[in-house]
C-alpha cells in the first residue's frame, strides 16, 4: 500500500518528543472505562486477568498493552473510552504479572511472546459471537500484534478483521540499544522499565527459591536485563537470540488482514530500522504512517472529550471493516 500521508501536528508546546511521551504517559487523565475483570486459566496452569468494557456492540477491539503496562495505562484506557464512545466493545488483555497479582509460573511475558494473545481471541470465539474482532497493540504489545497477524497468515483464512499497531519497535534488538544508548535523556524511561522490572524479579525469586540468581547485582539496563533473564527464563540464549526470533520486523511481509502501523520519526524508543518504509510501499495490507513527531506512544493534545490524536485515528482505521 502507498504510505500514508499523517494528519498528526504537535502543538508548540508537544514538539519536544519526550515532553510529548511523559505527557501522555504520566500527566494525562483518560475518561476511564467501566471495566468487567475476568479471568481465564491457561493451559500451563496459570492464569490471565481480562479487562472487558462493554457497549453492546457486535465489533470487539482487543488491546495489548506496552513493556510493563497493562489496562490502566493511559494509552489503554483512552483507546478504550474512545472505541467504546464510537460504538465497539473493547477487551483489555493484562499480559502475565501485569494485571496487579503475580502470576503462578517462573515465566512471565515479552515481546515475542503471542500464544497467550491465540489463547485469549480462542476463549472470546468460543464464548462471544462478534461479527469483528480487531486488534490493537501499543509498543511491546504492538510487536505482539504485528508478529502473531504474521504467524497466523500461515494458517488459513485470518480470525482478525483489521489491526493497528502504535509506536513499535519492529526490531527489537536496535530498539533496545537505542533505548539504552541513546540520548541522555533516555535514561529516564531505562530507569522507569529497570525498576519496574527488577521488583518483579525479586518477587521472582521468592516465588521460585534456586530458580533465578540475580548475582551480585540487578540489571542496570534493558540489554543487561534480556540477556540475563527476559531471554533465558523463556527459551532463548540471551537477549540477541531473543530479539532475532521475537522481532516483528521478519513477519510483517506475511500479514494477510489490513494493518495500519504508526511510527512518529521522532519516537525516542526507535531506531532507524523500525521504519520498514520500502516494505510497506509494495505491502498489499500493511499501511505505514510517520508522522513527523508524536513520541512515543504520545500524539496529544486531547480535542473532543479529551481523546488523543492516535485513538481518532485507530478509530478512523478500524471503521473502515465494520
Amino acid at each position: 500500500m502507498p504510505l500514508v500521508e499523517s494528519t498528526y501536528t504537535a502543538p508548540n508546546w508537544l514538539k519536544n518528543p519526550h515532553v510529548n511521551t511523559i505527557f501522555s504517559s504520566k500527566l494525562r487523565k483518560p475518561l476511564k472505562p467501566a471495566y468487567q475483570r475476568e479471568r481465564i486459566d491457561t493451559p500451563d496452569d496459570d492464569f490471565l486477568d481480562l479487562d472487558w468494557s462493554k457497549v453492546g456492540s457486535n465489533h470487539l477491539a482487543i488491546l495489548l498493552h506496552g513493556l510493563e503496562g497493562g489496562s490502566g495505562s493511559n494509552y489503554i484506557l483512552g483507546l478504550a473510552s474512545y472505541l467504546n464512545d464510537i460504538g465497539i466493545d473493547v477487551l483489555a488483555i493484562n499480559f502475565r504479572s501485569c494485571s496487579g497479582e503475580m502470576n503462578r509460573q517462573l515465566r512471565v511475558y515479552h515481546s515475542g511472546e503471542t500464544t497467550d494473545t491465540d489463547y485469549v481471541l480462542s476463549h472470546v470465539e468460543a464464548t462471544h459471537s462478534y461479527k469483528n474482532i480487531f486488534l490493537v497493540g501499543f509498543s511491546l504489545g504492538g510487536n505482539v500484534c504485528l508478529k502473531f497477524l504474521g504467524e497466523q497468515a500461515e494458517k488459513g483464512p485470518s480470525r482478525i478483521k483489521a489491526a493497528v499497531a502504535v509506536s513499535v519497535p519492529v526490531d527489537l534488538g536496535s530498539s533496545s540499544h537505542q533505548l539504552d544508548h541513546g540520548p541522555t535523556v533516555n535514561q529516564i524511561y531505562v530507569l522507569r522499565f529497570i525498576l519496574s522490572l527488577n521488583k518483579k524479579l525479586k518477587i521472582k525469586q521468592q516465588q521460585f527459591p534456586g530458580k533465578i540468581d540475580v548475582g551480585k547485582r540487578l540489571p542496570r539496563t534493558i540489554f543487561d536485563f534480556d540477556n540475563r533473564f527476559t531471554g533465558p527464563l523463556h527459551g532463548f540464549e540471551g537477549a540477541v537470540d531473543y530479539y532475532t526470533r521475537s522481532s516483528s520486523k521478519p513477519y510483517l511481509s506475511r500479514i494477510q488482514v489490513p494493518t495500519l502501523l504508526i511510527n512518529a520519526l521522532d519516537d525516542p524508543f526507535l531506531s532507524d530500522k523500525c521504519y520498514p518504509m520500502e516494505l510497506a510501499a509494495d505491502h498489499p495490507y500493511l499501511y505505514l504512517e510517520t508522522p513527523e513527531m508524536g513520541g512515543h506512544v504520545g500524539f496529544n493534545p486531547g480535542g473532543r472529550k479529551g481523546f488523543f490524536w492516535s485513538e481518532k485515528r485507530v478509530g478512523e482505521f478500524l471503521a473502515n471493516y465494520l
